[in-house]
């Protein structure tokens, strides 16, 4: 789609670096991501994908450049002061209680938008009830009822099967109700019936009225990432290859290049 399609650019990464030791991991990295749109990270493995992600998030602070956030230079602040910015992630692997509730799970996702202290939280009246009221209809009503688990809600976490679980994360992700959702391999370890189901619930969240949420999808399944992304930025060992439409970078002779190896890219063409 062309970028006035789009809004402002709501992320932008500048020239950023991530060393570790005298290894690389990001060399010089520039993206920017606009507001509404499924931006994707591709590559091979080993290319800088996750470690872009945690720069972006917070779990990283690179050595070199700048991140801002809505115009916002968020490059040094913490991670929860940037999950009240607004930005929210899934993992590459999943990072759930796993004796704890589906429900309980998701509610831990919306601890950012509580205001009650510990005293009202003991006693459970006033404004701490109003916000318990408030977040279970938001859960019930708007995450459960989108990804399909209203069976699931009770259950223990741990005793579901992977793919239920990767929706739960999902879930989790999105009860801080954020503005950029980073999903690090959402597709992974799914069965066909549910990539499916999640690559639908991604074009959910990122098009449906209620969410609008701008996505950035590191994701290994060239068909998905094709059929759903707007845009797609392509790193290899750390460096910036590309950034262009679907049929732009599937069609660039450097990134056919670089997954020579690992997956044929012209396989997704149509």
């Amino acid at each position: 789609m062309p970028s006035d399609h789009f809004g402002p650019i709501m992320l932008k990464v500048n020239d950023v670096s991530m060393f570790f030791g005298k290894v690389a991991a990001l060399s010089g990295v520039s993206l920017d991501v606009r507001e509404g749109e499924i931006h994707s990270i591709i590559g091979p493995n080993g290319a800088g994908k996750t470690v872009l992600l945690n720069c972006i998030n917070g779990l990283y602070h690179p050595q070199k450049g700048e991140i801002s956030f809505k115009e916002q230079d968020i490059t040094k602040i913490k991670t929860y002061h940037r999950a009240e910015l607004g930005i929210s992630r899934t993992f590459q692997k999943i990072e759930l209680f796993r004796g704890m509730t589906v429900l309980d799970n998701i509610r831990l996702g919306r601890h950012i938008h509580l205001k009650s202290g510990i005293l009202s939280g003991f006693i459970y009246l006033g404004k701490t009830a109003k916000e318990e009221i408030k977040t279970r209809e938001f859960i019930e009503e708007e995450i459960i009822d989108l990804l399909e688990i209203e069976s699931i809600r009770n259950k223990t976490v741990g005793m579901l099967p992977y793919g239920l679980q990767k929706r739960v994360e999902l879930g989790r992700a999105l009860a801080l109700n954020p503005k950029l959702l980073l999903l690090d391999e959402p597709l992974a370890g799914l069965n066909l019936e549910e990539v499916e189901d999640m690559a639908r619930f991604i074009l959910d969240i990122s098009q449906e009225k209620r969410w609008k949420v701008t996505c950035i999808l590191v994701e290994h399944d060239m068909g998905v990432v094709m059929d759903i992304s707007d845009r797609i930025s392509v790193l290899s060992f750390g460096n910036k290859i590309t950034t262009g439409t679907p049929s732009e970078v599937q069609n660039n002779a450097q990134v056919i290049e670089a997954y020579l190896g690992e997956e044929d890219l012209y396989a997704t063409r149509r």
